[in-house]
């Protein structure tokens, strides 16, 4: 395998830092002059776009640097358009589930809520006030990944292809979104491979293929190595889903700051919900999930299930599985041995996270 020392992003990292700094700072400007409340707005999404990983710019940023591409300042504002389109999706995806927290943390709608019911307003009317507010804050931070891209200083031809791609993001994880929303109304489990359709359209096309692809574009890489990535990026986002899944039952909390209840106790559709439902285990399993006050004994029967009916090594194995076609994608010569050396890291990391 081609060996080449490992990328330092730290500053196209600290970049796009200060491109979201400074989108959040004069959005916050213009809302102080319409009101309180549109700047509390604004306060809440921000703090929704504070704190994650930043996957989907130290993607773009990987395939860009590693293709040659040397201005970190472009880059690092299409990596914010990313961010911001994330961070709409979760917040639009919290409104879809009636959540109101993120992260351990109250989210744009519970801030909202939080504030109705302290004015007085009654808790259904608190709650639907929660919810618009997570709605508007969405289409906001949503049409500001765009305006970025608008706005950036490439060639014409190039921003009207990362608009592309960003759009493409946005309508494939709109498609994979009322997907999710129409499994969670079908009774059973649905095949294992409309989870995967659902769970490539929802988050791997905007979270790596879409990345990879828009790094690619603006260090002005090939077509072929556009389509490449394109592919390596929908294997390896699937992977990333499925482990995602895993995590979601079976991983530590303190590790992955998700509880290991939730999934269990909302009965969500994965593949190991998909794989245990052909089991004999599943008549005892079906029984314990969806339940909201699924106790710490209950939850620890289900994962002994889900072992016992080898939904985990299915899982696993799938994990595997997509990790090695992503890399299969890399090996073709139209891909440079830097790009290939870095994204095979990408990919140990997608498969070994919570490990």
């Amino acid at each position: 395998m081609d060996t080449h020392p490992p990328l330092d992003l730290s500053a196209g990292e600290d970049q796009v830092e200060i491109v979201l700094q400074q989108f959040f700072e004069q959005a916050k400007e213009r809302a102080a002059k319409l009101g309180p409340a549109y700047l509390s707005l604004w306060q809440s999404l921000e703090d929704s776009a504070a704190g994650g990983k930043r996957v989907r710019p130290r993607i773009l940023l990987t395939s860009y640097l590693a293709l040659g591409g040397t201005d970190r300042g472009a880059a690092a504002r299409v990596g914010a358009a990313f961010e911001l389109l994330h961070t709409a999706l979760i917040v639009h995806d919290d409104v879809i589930d009636l959540d109101f927290t993120r992260r351990g943390q109250e989210n744009v709608a519970g801030v909202f809520r939080g504030l109705a019911a302290a004015a007085g307003v009654e808790e259904r009317a608190a709650r639907h006030r929660g919810l618009s507010a997570g709605v508007i804050a969405g289409d906001l931070a949503l049409t500001g990944a765009f305006r970025l891209l608008d706005r950036l200083e490439v060639d014409t031809e190039v921003r009207l292809r990362l608009a592309e791609i960003l759009d493409e993001a946005v309508f494939a994880s709109a498609g994979g979104e009322l997907i999710d929303v129409d499994l969670s109304f079908q009774p059973g489990a649905p095949p294992v491979d409309e989870i995967l359709r659902m769970e490539r359209l929802k988050t791997a096309v905007y979270s790596f293929e879409a990345p990879l692809q828009a790094g690619a574009v603006l260090a002005g890489a090939s077509n072929d190595v556009v389509d490449l990535l394109g592919l390596y990026g929908r294997d390896i986002g699937i992977a990333y889903q499925v482990v995602d899944d895993l995590l979601g039952v079976f991983g530590a909390e303190s590790a992955t700051g998700k509880s290991s209840f939730s999934d269990l106790r909302e009965g969500k559709r994965t593949v190991l919900i998909s794989h245990a439902a052909q089991t004999p285990e599943w008549s005892e399993l079906s029984a314990l999930l969806g339940s909201p006050t699924l106790s710490a004994r209950e939850a620890a029967r289900a994962r002994e299930l889900l072992v016992a009916c080898g939904a985990r090594d299915y899982a696993q194995n799938l994990v595997l599985e997509y990790a090695e076609r992503a890399r299969q994608h890399l090996q073709y010569p139209a891909v440079p041995p830097a790009l290939r050396t870095a994204l095979f890291a990408v990919a140990d990391r997608a498969v070994n996270r919570g490990r």
